[in-house]
C-alpha cells in the first residue's frame, strides 16, 4: 500500500508541475528575472502550496502516526548552519541559471528532454561529491578522535 501510494503521490505531483508550468524553464527563468518581463504566475503557485503544507502540516503535528498508520516522521527545527546557507545559495544560483529544480527535472527526464537528463546527470554528481565529502569529513575526525584518545 505504500509504494501505491507513493506512486500516486508522485504522479499527482508531476502532474501539478507540469500543470502549473513549473516544468517549463523558461517559465522559472521567467518569474526568476525581476530585470525583464516578469511572469508573476508561479508565485500563486507557490502561495497556494505553502498555504496547503502549512495546514498539512499543522494537521500531522498533532498526529502520532500516518493515514497509512505508520509512525509520524516530521523534520526537527534546527539553527541554520553554514552548510545549509550555502547549499540553498547554490540551490538558488542553479535554480535561477537553469529554471529547472529536483522534482520539474525528473518531469523533464521522463518526458524525454535532454535538458532534464543534463540536469539529473550534474545533480547525481553533486550528490556523489557531497557524499564523498561527507565520507572524508568522517574519516579525519575518526582520525583525531584517536589521535586524542592517545
Amino acid at each position: 500500500m505504500q509504494l501505491i501510494t507513493a506512486l500516486l503521490a508522485g504522479f499527482v505531483f508531476g502532474l501539478g508541475l507540469i500543470v502549473s508550468g513549473m516544468s517549463n524553464p523558461a517559465k522559472v527563468v521567467g518569474f526568476l528575472d525581476l530585470a525583464g518581463p516578469w511572469d508573476p504566475s508561479l508565485a500563486f503557485v507557490m502561495a497556494g502550496a505553502i498555504a496547503l503544507g502549512l495546514g498539512i502540516f499543522a494537521y500531522a503535528r498533532r498526529r502520532d502516526r500516518s493515514v497509512l498508520g505508520l509512525p509520524m516522521q516530521l523534520p526537527a527545527p534546527r539553527r541554520p548552519d553554514m552548510r545549509l546557507v550555502v547549499g540553498s545559495a547554490l540551490f538558488g544560483v542553479g535554480w535561477g541559471t537553469a529554471g529547472i529544480c529536483p522534482g520539474p527535472a525528473v518531469v523533464l527526464l521522463g518526458s524525454g528532454a535532454g535538458e532534464g537528463a543534463v540536469f539529473v546527470a550534474a545533480m547525481l554528481a553533486g550528490m556523489a561529491l557531497f557524499e564523498l565529502q561527507q565520507l572524508r569529513e568522517r574519516r579525519v575526525a575518526a582520525g583525531l578522535g584517536a589521535a586524542s584518545a592517545k
